[in-house]
């Protein structure tokens, strides 16, 4: 679920009059300007009096103003900018309203909502984990038909425990023919609660290792301490979840260079919010949002989405700092696309957000997203 903010009015009267319409590409080899107070580079840094240039979709050079001096093409006054925000793991195909009695046409738009409404709250790369209608979105993203975020999808989650070692491997060599950019898998057989490992180590050491070798980064559902050793002994990319997960699993994660991607309140909030969740599994979600609370305060002593994801691990224990720099570089590096974006540096994709105050003090001031460039084009 994303939160949706309201574009507020008096922002424009603080840019420039000749600045170009939202979603407007800039002519090729024309440099656009950005001035604001605070910079945050998703590293763990602030500076002030922030000036960036951009050219051809990509940073050109951030610090000093341009020599000759000459105004900002985007003049932000008293915000903070930072790069664009990325969630690691949505469906963005799923959608609640009336989507059983929807036509085509109504899902579509849904779905296209789904996107627009995730790159406003400052989000400008997304990984969905599991739906065929995926790709046609990502596809429609990156040829600038729709406004929405840089879209990863893993097409079909992997869940059939039937399969033979080579009938998974051949589901995992056929992902990448379909061009899958991630393999999601299913190793608890529950949401997020009361879990057993449903694919055996073998398998699971199969579907891992089909994936490092066709260069696809693995992304696994588990919950329980079993589920969560067995995907890391498996040279697995990324554990989702790891509600149970206890010190040892977290040790071993760290020595394994496993990346770990809690979830710690925003996905249970949203099953919880879901009108159509049944009373007992509404029952099941509350109660593990206490032990996600739990797991990522001891997560947070073992070296190692959006705004309302970000204020939950504040809450737990981790600096507003560290939260930014959690969804910014080190989610970019968890994609393998940490050379590209996540960091506003000279040679990174232009993928730029400004919100009002100051987050590093204030976590809730990602709440308030004022400016929205993804690829060098300006949306908000």
């Amino acid at each position: 679920m994303v939160a949706r903010t309201i574009i507020i009015a008096a922002i424009a009267a603080r840019l420039l009059p000749a600045q170009p319409n939202a979603g407007t590409r800039m002519p090729p080899d024309s440099v656009t300007s950005i001035h604001a107070a605070r910079m945050i580079d998703g590293r763990g840094h602030l500076t002030t009096d922030a000036w960036i240039e951009v050219r051809n979709g990509r940073i050109l050079r951030v610090g000093a103003p341009p020599r000759p001096h000459r105004p900002a093409t985007y003049e932000l006054g008293d915000v903070t900018v930072l790069p664009g925000l990325i969630d690691a793991h949505l469906h963005i195909s799923q959608y609640t309203n009336r989507r059983d009695t929807d036509t085509p046409g109504q899902a579509a738009l849904g779905r296209a909502g789904n996107l627009y409404t995730t790159l406003m709250a400052g989000v400008t790369t997304v990984q969905s984990v599991g739906s065929a209608f995926d790709v046609e979105l990502r596809d429609a993203v990156a040829r600038g038909g729709i406004p929405g975020p840089r879209l990863l999808t893993a097409i079909a989650p992997l869940r059939d425990t039937s399969l033979s070692i080579d009938s998974l491997r051949g589901f995992v060599r056929g992902l990448k023919a379909r061009d899958a950019d991630v393999v999601k898998i299913f190793v608890s057989d529950g949401p997020l609660t009361t879990t057993t490992q449903t694919f055996s180590d073998a398998k699971l050491a199969a579907i891992c290792g089909e994936a490092n070798a066709q260069g696809l980064r693995t992304v696994v559902h588990a919950a329980e301490p079993q589920s969560v050793r067995a995907a890391t002994l498996a040279k697995c990319t990324q554990i989702e979840h790891g509600t149970y997960a206890t010190d040892d699993e977290f040790r071993l994660m760290a020595a394994n260079g496993t990346i770990f991607d809690p979830q710690v309140c925003i996905v249970l909030r949203a099953y919880l919010e879901d009108p159509e969740l049944e009373a007992s599994q509404r029952q099941e979600f509350s109660k593990a949002l206490p032990h996600a609370s739990e797991m990522f305060a001891h997560a947070l002593r073992i070296p190692g989405r959006q705004w309302e994801e970000l204020e939950c691990r504040v809450k737990a224990g981790e600096s507003p700092m560290a939260a930014i720099t959690s969804a910014t570089s080190s989610a970019a590096e968890a994609l393998a696309l940490g050379d590209r974006i996540g960091t506003i540096k000279a040679g990174y994709d232009a993928d730029i957000i400004a919100v009002r105050g100051n987050p590093a003090k204030d976590i809730e001031a990602m709440a308030h997203v004022v400016f929205v460039m993804r690829g060098g084009v300006m949306y908000r």
